[in-house]
C-alpha cells in the first residue's frame, strides 16, 4: 500500500502539482492529427493536466496550442476566426499567431507598438506518428520527441486512436502494467469445448490474439494465474516480463515495457503479429485520455485489421463522435450477465472496456492507502517507484534520465516461449534480436 502523501504525489496532475510538473517535462499527445484536418479549419478545445487550451492549424498548417482567453476583455477565442496565419477574436478583431504573439490590433492606430507588448499563453507542438504533441514545461528545457517506434513507421503500417476514460490517469498505466490480470478479466469460457475455427473466432477480439488457440497461449495464461515476474530498469523506464508454465520445460514469457511517464505497450504480439500501446495523458485528477496505436513494422495494417480496430479490438474501443467508448461508465459498459455465465469472465465485449470497467470501479482516484499487495503486482510497485523517485528528482531540479535518451522510446513490446532455465534478458535477445535485449530497432521508414 502507499501513504496518502505518496498517492496523492502520483495521481494529482494540476498546475503547481508535483508530478504535473514531471509530466509538463515531457512530450505528450492532445489530439489526433485528424482532430483538426486542414488550415484554416475550426479550432478545438482541448483540456489537458487541468488546463483549458485550444488548439488551431493555421493557414500554412502548423498547429497552434494556446490559452483560450483573449487579453482584451476577456472573451473566449474558440468563437474566433482561423484566418491568415492566425486566430482573431471576434469581440474586437485582436488576432493571434500559433506562438500566442498578437499580430494584429485594429482598436490601436496602425503604427502603435502596443500589439508587440501582447501575447496569450501558447505552448510547443509538433506532429508526429499522426497525433499532436505538445510541450508544457520550460522552453528552455524542451527535450526532443520520444522516438515511439509506432511513430517511425510509415503511415499505412500504423492506426491511431483515442479514447475517453473516467478515472485518475495513475490507475490506466498500472492496468497496463499488471499483464497477470489476463488470466481473469479478459478470459473467454468454454473454448477447450470448441474445434480450433470457433474458438478462433471467439478469441478474435481477445488481448492474446487470433493466433492464441493455434499456439496454446490462450490455455497457458488460463492454466497459469500466477506468473512470475522479472523487472530491469532502462533508460526510458521499465521492462517487465511475466513467465508462466507452458508445456514440459518451456515457459510463455508476456513481455511489456513502461516508457516514462506515461505509456504503455502490450505484451501480446508474436514475431510478424501486430504490436500494440497506450500513452495516458490527464485531462483532470478524475479524468484522461488514452492515445491508442497499433502497428506493424514489417508491412501495411489491411483492411480488415483496420475494421477490428476501429470496431473495438485490443487496445482500441469502439467509440462515438466525441471518443467517449459507446461501453462506458455511465451504462454499466453494457454487462450482460448472461454472457458473463457462460462465454465471457466478464459479460463486457471488448478488451479496453473490460480493462475501462475495472479501472474506473477503483473510484475517481483509487485510495492506494487500503492495498494488500501480492506477488504478481510487483510491475505495479516498481511502475510507482520509477514515478516517485522521477517526480523527486524533479522537485529537486533534476531532470529524468529518459528526456535525454529520446532513442531509448523504440522498443517493440511482445511473447515469446523459451526453456526456463532462461532469464529475461536472455529471452529478450532471442525475441527481439538486439545485443542488450532491449527491443530496439531501426526506422522503417
Amino acid at each position: 500500500m502507499l501513504s496518502r502523501e505518496d498517492n496523492d504525489l502520483l495521481t494529482l496532475t494540476g498546475l503547481g502539482t508535483a508530478m504535473g510538473g514531471l509530466l509538463r517535462r515531457y512530450w505528450m499527445p492532445v489530439l489526433l492529427s485528424s482532430e483538426l484536418p486542414e488550415p484554416d479549419c475550426p479550432p478545438k478545445k482541448v483540456k489537458v493536466l487541468g488546463e483549458d487550451l485550444l488548439a488551431f492549424r493555421d493557414t500554412t498548417g502548423k498547429v497552434g496550442l494556446v490559452e483560450p482567453v483573449c487579453p482584451h476583455r476577456g472573451a473566449n477565442l474558440y468563437y474566433g476566426r482561423n484566418e491568415n496565419c492566425g486566430l482573431r477574436c471576434v469581440f474586437h478583431g485582436w488576432k493571434f499567431d500559433t506562438t500566442g504573439q498578437c499580430v494584429d490590433l485594429p482598436t490601436a492606430p496602425p503604427d502603435s507598438p502596443y500589439k508587440e507588448r501582447i501575447r496569450i499563453k501558447a505552448y510547443r507542438t509538433q506532429e508526429w506518428g499522426d497525433y499532436i504533441w505538445a510541450y508544457m514545461g520550460d522552453e528552455a528545457e524542451a527535450p526532443p520527441l520520444p522516438m515511439m517506434a509506432f511513430a517511425l513507421v510509415p503511415p499505412t503500417h500504423r492506426y491511431v486512436s483515442k479514447k475517453w476514460q473516467d478515472c485518475n490517469w495513475l490507475q490506466c498505466v498500472e492496468g497496463a502494467v499488471d499483464t497477470a490480470h489476463f488470466s481473469f478479466l479478459h478470459m473467454i469460457l468454454g473454448t477447450e469445448e470448441m474445434d480450433e475455427k470457433a474458438a478462433v473466432e471467439r478469441l478474435k477480439h481477445a488481448a492474446l490474439g487470433a493466433q492464441a488457440v493455434r499456439n496454446d497461449r490462450f490455455r497457458w495464461v488460463r492454466d497459469d494465474p500466477m506468473p512470475k515476474f522479472s523487472v530491469e530498469e532502462f533508460a526510458s523506464g521499465l521492462v517487465l516480463g511475466a513467465a508462466r508454465a507452458a508445456d514440459g520445460e518451456d515457459l510463455y514469457w508476456r513481455i511489456t515495457h513502461f516508457l516514462s511517464p506515461n505509456h504503455a505497450l502490450a505484451p501480446s504480439a508474436f514475431p510478424g503479429e501486430n504490436y500494440h500501446g497506450q500513452t495516458f495523458v490527464p485531462v483532470s485528477d478524475t479524468s484522461c485520455w488514452i492515445y491508442t496505436y497499433t502497428w506493424n513494422p514489417d508491412r501495411p495494417l489491411t483492411a480488415e485489421e483496420i475494421a477490428m480496430a476501429k470496431g473495438g479490438h485490443t487496445v482500441h474501443a469502439a467509440v462515438d463522435e466525441h471518443y467517449v467508448p459507446l461501453r462506458n461508465i455511465r451504462n454499466d459498459y453494457l454487462i450482460d450477465r448472461e454472457d458473463q455465465k457462460h462465454n465471457s469472465f466478464t459479460g463486457i465485449q471488448g478488451v479496453s472496456e473490460q480493462d475501462a470497467a475495472i479501472q474506473d470501479s477503483q473510484g475517481p482516484i483509487a485510495d492506494r492507502t487500503r492495498e494488500h499487495l501480492g506477488a504478481t503486482d510487483i510491475g505495479v510497485v516498481r511502475t510507482r517507484r520509477v514515478l516517485l523517485q522521477q517526480v523527486r528528482d524533479s522537485m529537486s531540479g533534476v531532470a529524468p534520465k529518459a528526456l535525454s535518451h529520446p532513442e531509448a522510446y523504440a522498443v517493440h513490446s511482445g511473447g515469446w516461449v523459451a526453456h526456463r532455465s532462461k532469464p529475461l534478458d536472455e529471452v529478450m535477445v532471442e525475441r527481439f534480436g538486439d545485443a542488450e535485449g532491449r527491443g530496439t530497432r531501426p526506422p522503417t521508414g
